[in-house]
Parts: structure tokens; C-alpha cells; sequence
């Protein structure tokens, strides 16, 4: 298969204060390493990695929080730094992107000019979501913990020294991979970032030439919707500049099993805010006389979906059409949608498509939030001022945001209401009897790379060559990462290499890695690194 590569020289390509790059200097095998070796490797390795690992989650990741983010900015650049990779800072509005890069020193054989090696881009974020200390079954959601599942099913705290050795190192044989560490970003996505780090130390120690450059983008925005990062990749073209795109987020199949994921759906979303009464006002005195803003937010709510959770807005699924061979490829994926639908603790799924697989291949609707007056024990006889919704679309490749949303708001407008981009005006108020205020915005776009692609037939080949059969291949995953910046400005390839447990609570409280599949990790990434590409 034959590439051209755009940028042969990071030196060349990156923003200036990249400067010289280093030269990797490993051995000249230039063959990729076998399995056995890579499972020597990683046991080898794994008390440092996880060492490592601990120090990352201790530090505080909340992009709100800047003053937490330059700190872990400057760990994650000396983390490449030490590893022989120049680094610049990628200038944005809020948080830069920190960019890395090496240079291979020599052709696939191991010998002669590297010139003709392509460039592999990868993908990894360090921030986190918020967190709720309340929610956390620990005194400190960054101060990570050590928990094993107790008969009753609950986790319980085992002290760090239960992995402790007195050699330097343990075979992974010696720890229980089902021992979790908990901590926020665990898996979302400090994990990654530890394994890539101590995967780059078992490349350097194994005597395996490095097989073509490697540049890394670190995204410190990914969890407030990577509000700067098209801007950035637009600015910094070249600099970014690779043949294909590696994006090391997000869990695997929720069976586990090793996966590759081909695409993921992109994101917006609303905010609508219905009005009743100026202020709050006793539902005794005007009950039955001013308006709800509650109850017309959910008559609307309501009219956007039917009963079996179909969006009904006309237009919403155009362009979307799942061919004979792409229901093929999706019935390839080993769901138990029975087991799904247990796990969830639903009785019926929604009816969009007819499983799990083909459903992701829509685009959605979802009320993420409602608000409106009081609950609990602090609720109050009263019609509220105002009801907001906040409602995320998640866009797969053939939707244009812009017309969804176009779509929702004539929606809301075909119920008799006034739709405004703003807070409405006193005179506005009095003139409409039903206003609505309705604004929206996009993270980011869907993307999606075919199978035998580029960079799927190579991380498919490495796949085999680590775990001797193929890959559970995913077309398009459920989730959003910020990658249709790449894909659409930089023209490359992008596929998905997830390295954690599905089960993680990413997101969520009690956020969690479960232990064998961080090392497990550390081998994909190793493969990953050391796996030639297909060039002629």
C-alpha cells in the first residue's frame, strides 16, 4: 500500500520553538516484537508504571480550574521530555494543547534513512470531569486507592502495600487484575496517558528500532467540549501534520474483549428555557391562572419523542440508511443486548433501531437536565418563573448540526411558540403568551474511517499479532471524542484504541481501572509502537 507522507520533517512542520528533535536510539532489529516479549516486558515494567500512574492521579484535572491545569501541563510535557521527545505549547483561549514529537532514526529495516517512514498522530487528554466529593467512596477522588470486591459485591480498600515487592518490579502474575484503582480520570483519561508513557519505556528497552515518527497532542479541554481545538488545529497545520490519527480514549466493547473503534458521534446541544410568571408566584393565590413553565417545557419535551423514544421532529434521521452489508458488519459486534438491557436495569429499549449497534448509528435526543422550581424537602406551593431543559444531540457523519437544530426550533415554534435566541423583553412578555428561548452550540462533528483504511488494516494486523485472532471492529461508537477537527482539517484517517475497562464510571462517581486491564494497556500500546506500517 502506498501513502504519501505530507511532512516528512517535525522539525520542519512543527511552531518554531519546537526546535531540534531527538533521535531515538534504540537497537536496529527493526522487527516487532513477539508476544511473549511484550508480556515479559509489561511484568517487568509494571510496579514503575503503576508508580507512575498513582503520581498522575494525585494531581487535580479540572479544566475549570487553571491554576490545576498549568501544574499537570508541566508534568505531562516533562513526562515526553525525558523520554527524548521535544515539546511546544499549542496556544489557545484557555488551555493550550501540549504537542510532542520523535523522530524513528532509521528506515522499517532498521538500517538507512527514516525519511520515508510515515508520521503516526496520536490523540491522549488529561483533564477530568468535576467531581462531587460527597458521591466518592474515599476521603479524596484524587488521592487514588487501592479496592478489591468483597463477597457482598462491594468494594473495599486494600492497602497499596498488597503489591508491594522487594525486587524492582513483579511479574504481572503476582497481582490480582481484578484489584481496582479508584480515582477521577482513572480510565478518562490518566489511564492512557500512564500506559503510553510505560509503553514508551519498553520500546526504548527492547532493542526495536522505533517504526515511524510519532507526534502526541495532549488535549487539557476534552471534558468542557474541546471549546478551542479546531480553532488550534486550523493554526497549527503543519505542525500537526501526519499520516494517520491514533486516539487512545474511551472503553472497549462492554464485553471487554479487545476492540478498535472506527468512528464516534459527534456532539451539540440546547438549552431551552420556557417562562411563566415574572417572579415565583403562591399556586394557591394563582393556580389555574399563570402559566407553568414546567408543564409547557415538558409538553414540548414530550412532542420531540413518541413512546417508543423515536424522535418525531420530520427530517431528524434523513441521510442515515443501513445498508444490508452494514447491518452485516454491525451484527459482528457480540452484544447481548438482554444482558445490556440487565446491566442498565431497563425492560424494553427504546426503538429506534433494532439493537444497540444500529441505534449508535443515529443521531439523538436526550434531556441531560431539567430545572424548575424545587424538589426535596425544600419544595414549595409555588408556579415556577421558569423551567430550563438542557439537551444534548449526539450527530453521527451524515447529520449537519446546523439543520438539526433548525429542525428543533421550527419545532418549537410549529407548538405556538415565540422561539428567541435570548431572555425576552418586558414588551416581549406581554405580547406573546408562549415564549420560548432556545440556544445552541456544537463541540464537535462525527467522523468515521472505513475498515481496511490505512491505519485499520495496521492496527488490525497488530491485533492478530498480539492476541492471534481479529479485533472486535466498531463502526461507530456511542460515545464523542473531539477528533473531526483532525480528520476534516488535516484530511488523516482516525481510529479508536481503547485501553480500559468498560465498567470504568468514567464520568461518574467512584471512577475506576481495573488493574489487569491497565497492564493489558500498557501490551496494546507496546504492540501498537513497535507494529511497522504497511508502506511500499
Amino acid at each position: 500500500m502506498s501513502i504519501s507522507h505530507r511532512c516528512r520533517s517535525l522539525r520542519r512542520c512543527t511552531v518554531a520553538s519546537l526546535g531540534a528533535l531527538v533521535l531515538l536510539a534504540t537497537g536496529a532489529s527493526g522487527q516487532a516484537l513477539a508476544p511473549e516479549r511484550i508480556r515479559t516486558l509489561v511484568s517487568a515494567e509494571a510496579q514503575a508504571a503503576l508508580d507512575r500512574y498513582r503520581e498522575l492521579l494525585s494531581m487535580p484535572n479540572d479544566a475549570h480550574f487553571p491554576e490545576d491545569i498549568a501544574i499537570l501541563t508541566t508534568w505531562v510535557e516533562r513526562a515526553f521530555g525525558v523520554r527524548g521527545f521535544e515539546t511546544a505549547r499549542l496556544e489557545t483561549p484557555g488551555a493550550d494543547l501540549l504537542l510532542a514529537g520523535r523522530r524513528a532514526h532509521a528506515g522499517p529495516s532498521g538500517t538507512g534513512t527514516p525519511e520515508g517512514l510515515p508520521t503516526v498522530l496520536f490523540y491522549l487528554q488529561a483533564d477530568g470531569q468535576p467531581v462531587d466529593r460527597s458521591r466518592w467512596f474515599q476521603e479524596d477522588p484524587y488521592e487514588p486507592v487501592l479496592k478489591a470486591r468483597a463477597a457482598d459485591g462491594e468494594w473495599q480498600e486494600v492497602p497499596w502495600s498488597t503489591l508491594s515487592d522487594p525486587d524492582a518490579g513483579r511479574p504481572t502474575a503476582g497481582w490480582d487484575p481484578e484489584l481496582r484503582v479508584f480515582a477521577r480520570s482513572a480510565s478518562d483519561s490518566k489511564g492512557p496517558i500512564a500506559q503510553f508513557l510505560a509503553a514508551l519505556d519498553l520500546l526504548q528497552e527492547s532493542g526495536v528500532s522505533q517504526p515511524y515518527h510519532i507526534k502526541v497532542v495532549v488535549d487539557f479541554e476534552e471534558e468542557m467540549g474541546s471549546p478551542n481545538l479546531p480553532g488550534a488545529v486550523s493554526r497549527n497545520r503543519e505542525a500537526l501534520d501526519a499520516d494517520l490519527l491514533v486516539i487512545l480514549d474511551g472503553p472497549p466493547h462492554i464485553s471487554g474483549a479487545p476492540s478498535l473503534k472506527f468512528g464516534a458521534r459527534g456532539i451539540s446541544r440546547f438549552t431551552l428555557t420556557t417562562y411563566g410568571p415574572r417572579v415565583p408566584v403562591h399556586s394557591g393565590h394563582y393556580g389555574n391562572f399563570a402559566p407553568n413553565p414546567a408543564l409547557r417545557l415538558a409538553q414540548i419535551l414530550s412532542s420531540m419523542k413518541d413512546r417508543e423514544g423515536r424522535v418525531t421532529i420530520p427530517g431528524f434521521y434523513d441521510g442515515v440508511v443501513l445498508s444490508d452489508e452494514t447491518r452485516a458488519v454491525l451484527s459482528r459486534v457480540p452484544d447481548d443486548d438482554d444482558a445490556i438491557q440487565d446491566r442498565l436495569g431497563i425492560a424494553q429499549p427504546d426503538s429506534v433501531a433494532g439493537s444497540l449497534q444500529e441505534a449508535v448509528q443515529f443521531p439523538s435526543l436526550n434531556v441531560r437536565g431539567l430545572s424548575s422550581g424545587w424538589v426535596g424537602a425544600e419544595a414549595r406551593t409555588i408556579v415556577p418563573a421558569t423551567a430550563t431543559a438542557e439537551v444534548d444531540v449526539r450527530l453521527v457523519l451524515e447529520s449537519d448540526p446546523a439543520r438539526l437544530m433548525g429542525l428543533i426550533r421550527e419545532h418549537i415554534e410549529s407548538l405556538g411558540f415565540v422561539v428567541l435566541d435570548r431572555e425576552p423583553t418586558e414588551q416581549e412578555r406581554m405580547t406573546h403568551p408562549r415564549i420560548a428561548t432556545f440556544r445552541w452550540s456544537v463541540s464537535y462533528l462525527a467522523f468515521r474511517t472505513e475498515f481496511d483504511s490505512l491505519p485499520g488494516l495496521w492496527l488490525r494486523d497488530a491485533y492478530r499479532r498480539l492476541y492471534g485472532e481479529e479485533p472486535i471492529l466498531i463502526r461507530t461508537s456511542g460515545g464523542s471524542v473531539p477528533i473531526s477537527p483532525f480528520v476534516n482539517t488535516l484530511g488523516i484517517p482516525a481510529v479508536g484504541v481503547p485501553t480500559v475497562n468498560p465498567d470504568n464510571n468514567q464520568h461518574s462517581p467512584n471512577e475506576n481501572l481495573r488493574l489487569g486491564s491497565f497492564l493489558e494497556g500498557v501490551a496494546v500500546m507496546l504492540t501498537v509502537l513497535s507494529h511497522r506500517i504497511p508502506i511500499s
